[in-house]
């Protein structure tokens, strides 16, 4: 497979090395969401299919906030990968990988981050031709050790922790030249959204800003 002919194979354009991992309930929650994660900071955000409210919530989001790069994320079965993309996702992610999911995304032509927890699912990623996988659930495949272990042997593969990370230890992850970015669910907390807290949420996003940025010596 070539990937200058798949832009499945190449990472989404978006800045943030944060990417908030989002359950939605209610698809009016989505555009304030969206505009308060801006106001923070993070132009990316990845809102999950595992609510029925998830895939009209992405519609509100591309539609009415098409500055923010929204995602679609917990992409399980190949037929989904049509309906984000008509929904207006920019981009895919899976807690895994199959035959089927990949080839969906090169058929959209829908850039894909497959999920993988073990060195032998890298490698398969690596031979489909992906150079950025999710590592799913980060901190039970091993977290920051498993990245280090595997800087050396695919050295060449960028990850983007997911599971377990948080404002605690996202700069650890950070710190890791094999990762890209890291992925949490910290920066909207249902009870957050559910009150519409959205300058709280804002507030949020803005320190998990500060800290990616932040200089470590």
């Amino acid at each position: 497979m070539n990937s200058t002919l798949h832009p499945t194979f190449q990472r989404p354009a978006f800045k943030s090395r944060v990417v908030p991992v989002i359950v939605i309930t209610d698809p009016a929650q989505a555009v304030p969401m969206a505009r308060a994660l801006l106001a923070g900071g993070i132009d990316v955000m990845e809102i999950t299919l595992r609510h029925a409210a998830g895939l009209p919530a992405i519609e509100q989001v591309a539609k009415h906030v098409p500055e923010m790069i929204v995602g679609a994320g917990t992409v399980t079965r190949a037929s989904e990968m049509a309906s984000v993309q008509a929904a207006g996702a920019r981009f895919a992610l899976s807690p895994g990988m199959t035959d089927a999911l990949v080839q969906a995304a090169i058929d959209c032509r829908m850039p894909f981050m497959p999920g993988v927890m073990t060195p032998g699912e890298v490698i398969q990623a690596r031979d489909y031709g992906f150079s950025l996988v999710k590592l799913f659930p980060a901190a039970q495949a091993g977290g920051l050790a498993m990245l280090k272990a595997m800087a050396g042997p695919l050295g060449d593969m960028q990850f983007c922790p997911t599971g377990g990370v948080s404002l605690v230890n996202m700069r650890e992850f950070l710190d890791q030249p094999n990762v890209a970015m890291v992925g949490g669910s910290w920066l909207t907390p249902l009870d957050l959204v559910l009150a519409g807290k959205w300058d709280e949420i804002t507030r949020l996003a803005k320190v998990a800003i500060q800290e990616a940025t932040r200089t470590t010596i």
